[in-house]
């Protein structure tokens, strides 16, 4: 009842985001009308919102999409104009291991995986 439902973050370039976006995490968006806002839908839920804005590299919202691979969806990320912020580390046995990554606008978006 109080997992995640839906999730927005900024975007200094909305085509370039949904490029990325699309290709790293398979998410299909929607445009509603708005040329400063999109959203998306994710293939296992939640989806969400990219709004057009002016951000710095403080003003990210943190949020981790679960992966089967960290160093692949890293690799691939980087391969698509994004940058590796936090290679694969562990957390614990218990609750798996992160990544983060950069999209090409700068917004970091965190990455978990069991194994």
């Amino acid at each position: 009842m109080h997992g995640i439902c839906h999730f927005e973050f900024p975007s200094v370039d909305m085509e370039k985001s949904k490029e990325f976006y699309s290709k790293v995490f398979g998410w299909e968006f929607k445009d509603v009308g708005d040329p400063n806002y999109v959203v998306f839908s994710t293939p296992d839920g939640p989806g969400g919102g990219i709004e057009k804005a002016d951000v710095g590299s403080g003003s990210n919202i943190k949020i981790y999409i679960e992966v089967e691979d960290i160093p692949s969806t890293l690799a691939k990320a980087e391969q698509l104009g994004g940058k590796i912020v936090k290679e694969k580390t562990l957390i614990s046995e218990e609750h798996g291991f992160w990544g983060m990554l950069a999209d090409p606008c700068g917004v970091q978006i965190g990455i978990w995986s069991k194994k």
